[in-house]
């Protein structure tokens, strides 16, 4: 091998030395970097996954209260049992309970149910009721709907809503929508 080919595979070899890899305080540095962002991202993430179960109660107390609005215009009163809905939501899943509270044919009420199973979750209550509608002389049953939210998670039942027709939440209870 020539001399001047040597010299420099040595070269080579002596620089590659100089560049081993991360000191340390590089690697440190890094680490905590990465450690502040997962801890300002988690509670933000754990709290996405609460809002996304909540939404499955909230998404079965609307269709419930669809489901009563429309068994109130085929036979008198409302239904006092899941079943007789016809919607196919179990009675209980994962994160809640569902019942009814109320129905029946001569009821002119009805109160839907999801009462939490999670302490970190919140209840709702979903009210079906009917009211006397006048318009020129003319009066007719109309049926409305509303859902109720828990104030705060971790608080088994929602609040009776008042049974007067104003269609407001019970307590400090949110109302959701109708």
């Amino acid at each position: 091998m020539k001399t001047e080919f040597k010299a420099k595979f040595i070269q080579h070899f002596n620089q590659k030395k100089g560049e081993q890899g991360f000191t340390l305080i590089e690697l440190l540095v890094v680490v905590i970097i990465i450690g502040i962002l997962a801890a300002v991202a988690l509670p933000s993430l754990l709290s996405q996954a609460n809002k996304a179960k909540q939404v499955e109660a909230r998404n079965n107390i609307g269709a419930m209260n669809r489901a009563q609005q429309a068994y109130n215009l085929e036979k008198p009163g409302f239904a006092d049992a899941i079943g007789k809905l016809g919607l196919g939501i179990p009675s209980a899943t994962t994160n809640y309970t569902y019942t009814i509270d109320g129905g029946g044919s001569a009821s002119s009420a009805a109160n839907n149910l999801a009462t939490m199973k999670d302490e970190k979750l919140k209840s709702y209550r979903g009210y079906t009721f009917t009211v006397d509608v006048t318009t020129d002389n003319i009066t007719e049953k109309v049926t409305r709907a509303i859902v109720c939210e828990s104030e705060k998670p971790n608080v088994d039942t929602v609040a009776a809503v008042p049974d007067d027709g104003s269609g407001k939440c019970g307590g400090n209870d949110v109302k959701l929508g109708e």
